[in-house]
């Protein structure tokens, strides 16, 4: 005899349950992957208007700043040849290429693979200017300058500087929070030993999608070092920041300081670099955001055969004194400072040029520890920034998908 199905039980049941849209778009929405956001955009017109306003991108941004303690890191390939890349993450023994570039979203404290992420093929870029709120500005030697969200698919291409193309440019990405605005600086100046000097500077922002030139001037005695490269010129306390060269005193004496360009006011300050961090050893100078505070790189000849970076930190802002020399990383091998984490980690790039065709090798180094983990699978070289999701650039005017 056939049992009889037994009835279901009144909390199975299905119910007809009503979530106003107000309430799924604020308190659902905005707290969801940007991947998940962008599909439902597709669920009807009142959803897809509503995640595309500039009050659901930023409370989406920062919903997503306060839930994830993992910063991320983003690999993009210098190699632009599509008919044979192959994805840094790739095994070295699979013979599959992409159609198309591919750059690599990676964990920062452990190197882990997250995705992978097609490069416009229209974006040319050879230089990482910055990366703030999971928007990155790139450029490429030929002035063309490029604002892109990989995690939307989305880019734009700056309209031309008013100055076009002069020597001894340098670039600087920069989020505004006052007026909620992305801003892009370019300083250019004439070349070195001309008989007269002068720097012009120009600032983008997004909002109006224009340049302008501003005006100040800086004096015929400083000039701004564009050796930061691979590291971007860093952003801390609102400011963006030059090694720069001063000539002071009768005697035309030469004095290395940091320019400071507040991206507020739009002037520039002085700060001093940490006392006796530089001297004959000295190959070269870098600075950047460490933990978002100012830190000053030294690469120089080590007491051991080899290199290595010295790094100070200025724990108070503006203040001289609070420079302080937080470690001494050595390195036996030929190496180049690539980036800092979100978490303080160094990203160094060993190169082994002692072959044919020359191989990377990235490696992770705890500043604290001085502990080393090498990603095995990265054998070429990479332009690399710190990196997070965001919907920044969704709503912008003459953006271009893909």
């Amino acid at each position: 005899m056939r049992e009889r199905p037994r009835p279901q039980p009144q909390i199975l049941r299905q119910r007809n349950i009503y979530l106003p849209d107000d309430l799924v778009i604020n308190n659902i929405l905005t707290r969801l992957p940007v991947k998940s956001v962008m599909r439902f955009r597709g669920v009807c017109k009142s959803w897809y208007s509503s995640i595309k306003t500039s009050d659901f991108i930023d409370t989406h941004l920062s919903n997503y700043k306060d839930s994830h303690d993992n910063g991320y890191v983003i690999h993009m390939p210098s190699v632009r040849n599509t008919s044979s890349y192959r994805s840094p993450y790739s095994s070295s023994s699979s013979s599959s290429n992409t159609s198309m570039p591919v750059c690599t979203v990676a964990f920062d404290r452990t190197f882990d693979k997250i995705s992978d992420v097609r490069i416009p093929v229209d974006v040319n870029f050879n230089q990482i200017v910055g990366s703030c709120n999971g928007l990155l500005c790139v450029a490429n030697s030929g002035n063309l300058i490029y604002l892109w969200n990989p995690s939307i698919r989305k880019f734009k291409r700056l309209p031309d500087t008013l100055l076009g193309q002069l020597v001894n440019v340098t670039l600087g990405f920069a989020y505004h929070p006052e007026n909620n605005d992305y801003k892009v600086v370019r300083i250019s100046s004439t070349p070195f030993g001309a008989p007269v000097s002068y720097h012009e500077i120009e600032v983008y922002t997004l909002s109006s999608d224009s340049w302008r030139r501003v005006g100040i001037t800086l004096t015929t005695k400083v000039i701004l070092y564009d050796k930061n490269f691979p590291l971007p010129i860093p952003l801390v306390n609102g400011a963006l920041h030059w090694i720069s060269c001063i000539t002071v005193g009768e005697k035309d004496l030469k004095s290395r300081t940091i320019m400071a360009f507040d991206v507020n006011s739009e002037k520039f300050g002085k700060l001093a670099l940490p006392q006796g961090s530089i001297d004959e050893n000295t190959f070269q100078t870098f600075l950047a955001s460490f933990k978002g505070k100012l830190a000053f790189i030294t690469w120089e000849r080590s007491e051991q055969p080899g290199t290595q970076y010295s790094i100070w930190v200025m724990n108070e802002y503006g203040v001289v004194e609070s420079w302080n020399k937080l470690c001494v990383v050595p390195f036996e091998r030929v190496s180049h400072c690539s980036a800092f984490t979100e978490n303080g980690s160094l990203l160094v790039c060993y190169i082994n040029d002692q072959v044919e065709e020359p191989d990377f090798k990235f490696v992770l180094v705890d500043t604290e520890t001085l502990h080393e983990k090498q990603d095995p699978d990265i054998q070429q070289h990479s332009y690399v920034a710190t990196f997070m999701e965001s919907l920044v650039l969704l709503d912008g005017a003459n953006t271009v998908a893909y």
